[in-house]
């Protein structure tokens, strides 16, 4: 996500936190993402971020809009804090042909009903099925690629979406660490059903939403820089996180405060 958002827009200032301590979210409740995302929001803003961009598919589903309509009005009110279910709703539709879409995601995001319930207000008439997948994370933030264990998690998972409806022609990874696993899915899912990631999908929202907002773009900070922050071990985000961003990564550990 991070590297289709610093390409859309490379002369913005970027800061990434990860809260690495308390990752996954995707099977924690509904009350203690919101508290954690929160947690996340009140730091970034301490260190001067304008905008946030919530890139965790589970954050979004749980906590976004509470943090948009109750937190933002009564304490930062100028500030904005965007997620990444929203920009992929408004467009996924535009893609099947069939009207029956799949996606992949946490049991989080996966039991919030976020995508459906946003899709539907898009694209009414389009036929949504959901898969979780538990096991993707671990698989990813392990560095499990292309063998045969990653497989069968693979392909279960993908059997499990497509016996849902054999007419399934459009599949979105709803979990911004499925990328990573997208050569391995291109290689298991039939060729002719579309497989969607969220990065440049949610980069050219961004970039259409900065274009509309100047007052907001003009507030952002724009030097080229891009920092990283942790709330673990720095060592071994610096490790995950360059398997992420494509090069070596150096991050600062963090400890947040509700």
């Amino acid at each position: 996500m991070l590297k289709e958002l610093i390409r859309h827009l490379p002369d913005n200032d970027f800061l990434y936190l990860g809260d690495n301590a308390r990752a996954p979210y995707g099977n924690r409740s509904f009350d203690t993402v919101y508290e954690y995302t929160l947690e996340c929001v009140k730091h970034l803003f301490s260190k001067g971020c304008k905008l946030v961009m919530v890139a965790c598919n589970t954050a979004s589903a749980k906590a976004l809009r509470t943090i948009q309509q109750t937190y933002l009005p009564t304490t930062h009110p100028s500030l904005r804090v965007l997620g990444v279910i929203r920009p992929t709703t408004e467009i996924i539709g535009n893609y099947t042909k069939t009207g029956h879409i799949g996606i992949f995601a946490t049991n989080g995001t996966v039991n919030s009903q976020s995508y459906v319930v946003e899709i539907e207000k898009f694209f009414p008439n389009l036929h949504v099925y959901q898969e979780a997948c538990p096991m993707w994370v671990p698989l990813v933030e392990n560095g499990e690629f292309g063998n045969p264990g990653t497989d069968y998690f693979l392909q279960k998972h993908i059997s499990n979406l497509l016996h849902l409806s054999p007419q399934i022609d459009t599949v979105l990874l709803g979990c911004t660490h499925y990328p990573l696993l997208m050569n391995d899915l291109r290689r298991l899912i039939p060729a002719d059903i579309k497989l969607f990631a969220q990065g440049e999908i949610v980069a050219n929202s961004l970039v259409d939403y900065l274009q509309r907002h100047p007052e907001m773009d003009t507030m952002c900070s724009k030097n080229g820089q891009v920092e990283f922050l942790t709330t673990d071990l720095a060592e071994e985000f610096n490790i995950k996180a360059t398997l992420f961003f494509g090069h070596p990564v150096k991050s600062e550990h963090v400890t947040l405060h509700s």
